[in-house]
């Protein structure tokens, strides 16, 4: 008797074990069926750092992942609240054969090496003022934080991906001069980075800024993936384009600027703009006719919506990855630099999101080099105007946000297998 028992079970164990090696677990990603989004890219980018891989089926319902089942995976659904389905080995066909007939805009990227991560970001910022670092914590994705001594001694060879905080590259300590200037946050962000210069060798922060810039070129010609939003989108190019001249005034650093400095601009070392004037007056808000922020003020909270640009799935894998949402109209939201005015941008980049009817930019891609750079105007995606001061977005009340799913977007895309890519 025993011995029908024992083979029962293992007919039993057997049966349940390849039953299992068919079974798929799917997250869906429509927005009237998923729970938590963002929790969801939190669940696939742990299931890449496990040595695992995953396939994410772009416009299938929202850009949805596909992962070989377990009960850990599905455990971890239920302990998160995200919403997921099980599939047979039949319905996993017929999934697929959708994504991949001619007819759909959709395809099958398989994700395979995770990205490790790093923050660049001063040692006395708060993780709640960065929408990025919000994210990545709602979403239990680990990162390191990087500022300028560990860029600048080649700390950055460590990582795949790199965010950059809302960091005004110029050297102009985000022009809040105006209104902040006697306020103890600013003086001491003043003085940590005047402290960091002095450090590292740097008569100026806009010097020590611009060498940072530079390693963050070469880092990203040398393979990296770089993304950036607020300040730092078009500071960046800023710092290039000013290398030959000064433009901060007494104030920022100690000595007058050079009057004629928009005559001395110098595009060649620009990744994504081109052809800008530096806004000069050091007492007004705003680096350069690059941002879209003042015009966005004539516009309106009511009427600031930006479109994901439409691409193909399997000819252009990358922006599709970049832009998957369930909606492709998104709401506006406001940084120092909110957006960037389309007659700026080189030939190059890549237009991701854009406000119909006008010239308005919010969401860009590129090459450069062996790698590529995204910038996503705007400060948080759920907060309008973001205020100095204003309280940490509660992402629990976000949890399917459209806006905070673009940065997600970017966190995963590094992982898609290479040969993918090219194609």
């Amino acid at each position: 008797m025993n011995k029908y028992i024992s083979k029962f079970l293992l007919l039993f164990i057997f049966f349940c074990s390849s039953v299992d090696a068919q079974t798929k677990l799917l997250i869906p990603m429509e927005s009237n069926i998923q729970t938590n989004h963002l929790k969801a890219y939190g669940i696939a980018y742990r299931h890449l750092l496990g040595g695992r891989e995953l396939d994410w089926l772009l416009n299938y319902r929202g850009g949805s992942f596909m992962f070989a089942y377990s009960q850990s995976l599905e455990n971890e659904c239920k302990e998160k609240e995200v919403y997921y389905e099980l599939l047979d080995g039949t319905k996993t066909a017929q999934v697929y054969a959708e994504v991949k007939d001619e007819k759909n805009n959709m395809d099958v990227v398989r994700l395979e090496k995770v990205a490790k991560i790093a923050v660049y970001v001063p040692p006395n910022a708060l993780p709640w003022d960065d929408a990025v670092r919000l994210v990545l914590e709602y979403a239990e994705i680990p990162y390191d934080k990087l500022w300028d001594e560990e860029v600048l001694s080649g700390k950055l060879k460590q990582y795949d991906w790199i965010h950059l905080h809302h960091e005004d590259f110029s050297g102009q300590y985000g022009k809040f001069y105006a209104t902040y200037g006697t306020a103890l946050w600013y003086i001491t962000q003043k003085a940590t980075n005047e402290a960091m210069a002095l450090k590292l060798g740097f008569k100026k922060v806009s010097q020590l800024k611009l060498a940072v810039v530079k390693k963050l070129n070469e880092y990203i010609a040398n393979g990296g993936f770089l993304f950036a939003m607020c300040s730092a989108t078009d500071t960046y190019d800023i710092a290039l384009a000013v290398q030959y001249t000064d433009i901060c005034d007494v104030m920022y650093d100690g000595d007058p600027q050079d009057p004629d400095a928009n005559n001395k601009l110098d595009f060649a070392d620009c990744i994504a703009f081109q052809n800008f004037q530096i806004e000069m007056n050091p007492y007004l808000y705003k680096y350069s006719n690059i941002d879209i922020t003042q015009d966005l003020l004539f516009v309106g909270q009511n009427n600031d919506y930006f479109k994901l640009v439409d691409f193909s799935a399997k000819y252009d894998p990358v922006p599709t990855m970049l832009t998957q949402d369930h909606t492709a109209l998104i709401k506006g939201f406001m940084g120092q630099t909110s957006g960037f005015h389309k007659q700026f941008l080189k030939k190059n980049v890549t237009i991701l999101g854009m406000n119909e009817g006008t010239d308005f930019v919010k969401y860009i891609h590129g090459n450069y080099g062996k790698g590529t750079f995204t910038f996503l105007g705007g400060h948080d995606p759920e907060d309008y105007q973001h205020l100095v001061g204003a309280p940490a977005t509660n992402l629990n009340l976000y949890q399917n946000s459209p806006g905070y799913r673009l940065i997600l977007n970017n966190v995963l895309f590094p992982a898609a297998k290479k040969k993918k890519l090219k194609t």
